[in-house]
């Protein structure tokens, strides 16, 4: 505990935390005020993500960083699913597909592309373990096939039922295969993954129990801070003059993936790149094979009506660009400062894009 109590200490950004207890006295206080809980959840979650960060590199220091990025990935994504969830049990099916595949588009170029940037402006050159990232992105691939097929399907057969029986076995091979990458690259061919070479300038790491007690402290607590976000959000976007589009996709994937974004930015500086990529390309085929395929069987349980992997056109675009973005900028194992322009490039102008579109193009 005295580690972490002397980091709050020295660390203004932690300071932070006293938003924490603000936010949940301001909901259960004034629950209607929803652009100031708006305000006050993401001024919450910023430090949250600081401390999951911290703890998450004294996890992978003891670890390897091929495994402290999917312990991350997988801990940040809970932040994503409940946030879904939320969003499931009210019907509003349109925003949960909006910030999944905001998720996996924000993850694969805005995370990884501020992470090569930040990693660049410090260190000339920096490499990573390319076969990881290669993976990585082959299931990103994949994903993307799963997306496309049943929007493609639309203009053959728009019949319900189809749609939802296709998209419900999607779901199921999806996770299969998101298993068994798991077991192919922590298990059978775990050699292929060995990090990539790195300084270690950095502070000790805190103790493998105190890490990993605040790593699951601090994801309950972004995860409750999140359900205030998601039923902040949308009358908070309406005064702030965006876009349900721009709110699903962008917003709130932003927010959700702030823990997992603060862990891999840190990574880049620190020239431990295979942790950053791990975090974002992992985090994206996470949600892609799993966060995804999870809310499509749980939905015929919890939402009024079941969600399919139907997405508008404008959603399956942007997954396969990002997606081949992803495939082109790994496959050297390289990276420098321009190449993490290049991606934020990409996701300005696909932000850009969601911020001017009017609501029913999402339809």
């Amino acid at each position: 505990m005295k580690p972490l109590l002397q980091e709050i200490r020295r660390s203004p950004l932690l300071w932070l935390l006293v938003f924490v207890p603000v936010v949940f006295v301001t909901a259960k206080l004034k629950p209607e005020a929803h652009t100031v809980l708006f305000v006050l959840s993401v001024l919450a979650i910023v430090p949250l993500a600081a401390l999951l960060s911290h703890a998450t590199e004294s996890v992978a220091a003891k670890t390897g960083d091929a495994a402290g990025g999917l312990l991350n990935a997988t801990l940040g994504n809970l932040t994503e699913l409940v946030i879904a969830l939320t969003a499931l049990r009210a019907g509003q099916i349109m925003l949960v597909k909006a910030s999944i595949a905001g998720a996996i588009v924000t993850n694969t170029l805005f995370m990884l592309g501020a992470s090569f940037l930040l990693g660049g402006l410090k260190h000339h050159v920096q490499e990573f373990n390319r076969v990881s990232a290669r993976m990585q992105a082959g299931l990103l691939f994949l994903a993307t096939v799963a997306l496309l097929i049943p929007s493609a399907m639309i203009t053959v057969d728009s019949a319900p039922a189809f749609t939802q029986t296709l998209s419900a076995g999607l779901a199921v091979l999806l996770m299969v295969a998101y298993a068994l990458g798991m077991l192919f690259s922590l298990k059978t061919h775990r050699e292929l993954f060995a990090s990539a070479k790195h300084s270690d300038d950095g502070e000790p790491p805190w103790p493998i129990g105190l890490a990993l007690a605040t790593l699951a402290g601090v994801t309950v607590l972004v995860a409750l801070v999140s359900e205030v976000f998601v039923e902040s959000v949308q009358k908070a976007a309406e005064e702030f003059g965006m876009t349900p589009a721009f709110v699903g996709f962008i917003v709130v994937s932003l927010v959700g993936g702030a823990a997992e974004m603060s862990s891999a930015f840190s990574g880049a500086r620190k020239n431990r790149l295979d942790l950053s990529v791990g975090i974002a390309l992992g985090s994206a085929s996470q949600i892609a094979l799993f966060v995804a395929p999870a809310l499509i069987l749980l939905s015929y349980f919890i939402a009024p009506t079941p969600m399919d992997l139907q997405f508008w056109p404008g959603a399956v675009v942007m997954v396969i660009i990002a997606t081949l973005t992803a495939v082109l900028v790994t496959n050297s194992g390289r990276s420098a400062w321009f190449v993490g322009v290049l991606i934020l490039m990409v996701y300005v102008i696909f932000a850009m894009t969601l911020y001017l579109m009017p609501p029913r193009a999402m339809e």
